[in-house]
């Protein structure tokens, strides 16, 4: 499944073909949805008992290369990345639902959907002192898609 939203697809093509700034953002804020990902849209993350984005810089040491490694620039020829430290939520102080989808957006509040990812397996918060952590290399997407008419 694409990794890119449909705002992240225009700014690419933009800023690819058309000679646009990308202007993608220097730190990601990753929200939680109880929704699974789409192109278009926005999560529907949980309201209140704790919830927050979780800020990560978009650095060569929080996100690995195409060739799988951190701390270097991509070489690769998989389109791929993950992150390459730990991302964890605040601890939940009630229920936030059931987590389908991981979105990488560019800002602490509101701001644009650039991409999102379902979750292998779905996470139910069903109360409070729950704390929700992607492992090193658990969020991964490939942006590698072409097709000829």
């Amino acid at each position: 499944m694409p990794l890119l939203t449909d705002h992240a697809e225009n700014k690419v093509i933009d800023a690819l073909f058309r000679g646009q700034a990308l202007g993608a953002p220097t730190t990601w804020y990753l929200a939680l949805s109880t929704a699974v990902r789409s192109d278009s849209g926005t999560p529907t993350e949980p309201s209140g008992k704790g919830y927050a984005r979780v800020a990560v810089v978009a650095n060569l040491d929080n996100f690995k290369s195409t060739q799988g490694a951190a701390g270097v620039a991509s070489s690769g020829t998989t389109g791929a990345t993950s992150n390459a430290v730990a991302i964890t939520f605040p601890e939940s102080t009630g229920s936030w639902g059931t987590i389908k989808s991981a979105w990488f957006m560019s800002a602490a509040t509101g701001g644009n959907a650039w991409m999102s990812i379902d979750l292998t397996t779905q996470v139910a918060v069903s109360g409070g002192d729950f704390t929700l952590s992607f492992a090193a290399g658990k969020l991964s997407g490939t942006i590698n898609a072409a097709a000829a008419a």
